[in-house]
C-alpha cells in the first residue's frame, strides 16, 4: 500500500519527489525540541524553577555558533539556544523573533549515513554536505525546512 502511494506522489502534485520508500526505514524517538531564546540564563531558570526540568550547564558549540542549555523532562529534552557571537547562524533568527521561537526538532536515527542517503533519495535536501558534531557529541545533519513542512529537522546518530 505504501509503495503504491509513494509511486503516485509526484513533485508536480505535492512539491516532493519521492521515488521509493526503503523497507523499515524510520526515524527513532524525538530527542529534543530546540528553542532560540533571548536570555539563556533566564530561560534555563524558567525551565528549572517553574517547569521542574533538570537543566545542564551552559555549553558553547563554536562549530554551530551557539550556546545551549538542555532542559531534561521525563519524555524528551528542550534545547535552549542562544547565538554565540554576531556571526551565529541563529543571530538573524533571534533578531526576527526577539521573544524567542521554536527553531528545530531533533530525531534520533540508528545510522546517520543511511538516513542521509534515504532522505536524499526521497527528495529531501540536507543543509550541508557532511554531518557535524552536535551538542551531544554525536554526528548530526539538518534537513531543509522547505522540504519538511516548514520545519527545520535535525537527525542525530543514536
Amino acid at each position: 500500500m505504501l509503495q503504491e502511494l509513494s509511486s503516485n506522489i509526484t513533485k508536480q502534485n505535492f512539491g516532493y519527489s519521492f521515488t521509493s520508500f526503503k523497507d523499515n526505514f524510520k526515524f527513532g524517538k524525538l530527542n529534543h525540541i530546540a528553542i532560540v531564546v533571548p536570555d539563556l540564563q533566564k530561560s534555563a531558570k524558567l525551565h528549572k524553577e517553574v517547569f521542574g526540568a533538570e537543566c545542564s550547564g551552559e555549553i558553547e558549540i563554536p562549530e554551530h555558533g551557539v550556546k545551549t542549555v538542555f532542559a531534561k523532562y521525563e519524555n524528551t529534552k528542550v534545547e535552549l539556544l542562544h547565538p554565540l557571537g554576531e556571526k551565529s547562524p541563529i543571530d538573524k533568527f533571534l533578531k526576527q523573533n526577539p521573544l524567542g521561537k521554536v527553531h528545530h526538532l531533533c530525531y534520533e536515527v540508528e545510522d546517520l549515513a543511511e538516513a542521509i542517503v534515504h532522505v536524499k533519495r526521497m527528495g529531501v535536501r540536507t543543509l550541508g554536505k557532511k554531518p557535524k558534531i552536535g551538542a551531544h557529541g554525536k554526528p548530526v545533519m539538518f534537513l531543509h525546512p522547505k522540504d519538511c513542512d516548514g520545519v527545520l529537522i535535525e537527525m542525530e546518530q543514536k
